[in-house]
């Protein structure tokens, strides 16, 4: 007789996945280790913040199983939920590193940053993405999406590096939920109340067809708990985030065709699969010289590289290389083919061609013992947001190119991120979030958020009026670069820089602190995401949940 896995509440289900029911669970309810960000807001708490870590064995093996309740808060990833997921896989790359095999199982239900928490999210988001880039390298990584929420946002990203991936015919997967893509591109685009539709584009089925995920599975104990223990033999896979010349490939012909369904896709997928593709020609690419596409991105980029003409694989995603690093950069292309992307989003094209560029880096100084360092220029309004993105899977793209840069960072590249303009949402997670270290103009323009205002309030059933006030009680929902600093992720905020208009000195004084960045990098030797834990202004309180979150974990991990 089947039993359900999708009815079962998250502790249950990871406690049905675990020989016998049985396993230690880290930082249960009874530790209290609840949000202290949601009270202030007037939104009840929860003790265990939505997230469940139980340490156990699957068939005689160790493993931590990691599950996200989607009944609190839609299963949205805060401070406390996010840095108990990333602290456990943390952990968890330790005990590889030092020859004691365990295997992370996550069983994901949820909406991807918890808007209340929002760049806290993104933040624990990033840190569990590199912690899951690196256990790659050691053990399998098994993600299970069985159905209700489903898997969205930063935290669908984080799925797709996964070196297996499993969803039932109930489960949902896609960056960007359909009301978010109605909100932000319009009904036209999207109509979010056309069901049988949305389940075509983003449903278990579909996803699985499409290659988008690894296997399909009924909704049954038994038969995901075999799924699990046959994933768990398999090591090494290649991940589909580093398929680059066949999906750019397959973007290439789906973005000739005018009308294109979930069906198109399908039959695209499998005739591409069918045929070896090859590797595509590299020409480089001028970017566009229309006056209304010079944006901040672009600007900084030519100053900091002395370069008037820039150009790249792309001609939104540019790339240079000098004797201080090579820069990479998304920059608007209002001609662009992509109409999602013309205003400097990361779209699904863009995703793709910054792993493809920095794939190229790190092949380049493969055999070299010091590496160069990248720095990412990071100005991006948001991810791009349209029907072919999420039918092709934009949120697979966007893994690629933070595949490649956390990879490139684990190599051994200081990674750096520096921000003139706005880092918004997934594009920030894609370009800038796997750096080493993060350095910003001080300047009232930019904004740092998980989602643009209008599309937070209406998700959190806010007005905008009130989410303002909210921000002034929890500095991660803020939009303004001074409350980011005081989270604890930025290295230096630049002074007295006009981020507009650079004169000779700014530019001069900005490249002084890139320089400056890269040698504390390389002076430091660590290649994790730790330094953001360990700023003047994380220690003050900027990341006081995320650091006890850790400590109290360490202490119970063995």
């Amino acid at each position: 007789m089947k039993e359900s896995f999708i009815e079962l509440n998250g502790r249950e289900r990871a406690k049905a996945l675990l020989d016998s029911g049985v396993g230690i669970e880290l930082l249960d309810p009874f530790e209290g280790m609840k949000s202290p960000h949601l009270e202030p807001q007037g939104i009840v708490p929860q003790n265990d913040d939505g997230v469940i870590v139980i340490k156990g064995e699957i068939d005689g093996e160790r493993v931590v199983v990691i599950s996200i309740e989607g009944a609190f808060q839609g299963g949205g990833i805060g401070e406390v939920s996010g840095a108990k997921i990333a602290g456990a896989l943390e952990l968890a790359l330790k005990d590889n590193r030092e020859g004691k095999k365990i295997v992370p199982v996550v069983v994901f239900d949820t909406g991807g940053v918890r808007l209340q928490e929002a760049n806290y999210g993104l933040l624990s988001i990033a840190e569990i993405q590199g912690a899951i880039v690196a256990l790659n390298e050691y053990v399998p990584t098994i993600g299970i999406i069985p159905g209700k929420v489903g898997g969205f946002g930063g935290m669908s990203i984080t799925a797709a590096l996964f070196s297996h991936l499993m969803i039932t015919p109930s489960g949902r997967y896609g960056l960007n939920g359909p009301e978010v893509i109605e909100q932000e591109a319009g009904v036209r685009e999207l109509d979010s109340s056309d069901k049988k539709m949305i389940w075509e584009m983003i449903g278990g089925t579909q996803r699985v067809k499409t290659g988008l995920v690894d296997m399909l599975i009924e909704d049954d104990i038994d038969e995901i708990l075999s799924n699990v223990k046959k994933a768990m033999k398999e090591h090494p896979v290649k991940n589909r985030t580093e398929e680059i010349n066949f999906y750019l490939t397959l973007i290439n012909q789906a973005f000739a065709q005018d009308t294109f369904t979930p069906k198109d896709y399908e039959k695209l997928y499998h005739h591409l699969k069918e045929q070896e593709v090859e590797e595509l020609p590299k020409e480089r690419v001028k970017a566009s010289d229309q006056k209304e596409d010079q944006s901040r991105g672009r600007k900084w980029f030519e100053a900091l590289t002395s370069v008037q003409s820039p150009s790249g694989w792309a001609s939104t995603v540019l790339s240079h290389s000098n004797e201080n690093g090579s820069y990479i950069a998304v920059v608007p292309d209002s001609y662009s083919r992509f109409k999602r992307a013309r205003h400097g989003e990361v779209g699904l094209y863009e995703g793709w061609k910054i792993a493809q560029t920095v794939q190229g880096f790190i092949k380049r100084d493969q055999k070299n013992e010091k590496k160069r360092a990248i720095i990412a220029v990071i100005d991006a309004p948001s991810q791009a947001y349209g029907y072919k993105e999420e039918v092709l899977g934009i949120n697979v793209a966007l893994a690629a190119s933070v595949n490649m840069l956390a990879k490139a960072r684990l190599y051994g590249h200081p990674v750096i991120g520096f921000i003139p303009g706005n880092a918004i949402s997934g594009a920030f997670l894609a370009l800038g979030l796997q750096a080493n270290a993060l350095l910003s103009l001080d300047d009232d323009k930019i904004n740092v958020q998980a989602m643009s205002k209008k599309s937070a309030a209406r998700i959190t059933k806010r007005t905008i009026r009130e989410l303002e006030e909210a921000t002034k009680k929890v500095p991660a929902m803020a939009y303004d670069i001074h409350s980011y600093k005081t989270l604890g992720a930025l290295s230096q905020l630049i002074t007295n820089i006009n981020g507009e208009d650079p004169s000779e000195e700014d530019i001069h004084i900005v490249k002084d602190a890139l320089i400056t960045s890269i040698h504390d990098v390389q002076n430091r030797n660590d290649r994790s995401l730790s330094i953001r834990l360990e700023t003047k202004e994380a220690l003050l309180g900027g990341r006081k949940a995320s650091i006890e979150v850790r400590e109290r974990m360490k202490k119970q991990w063995n």
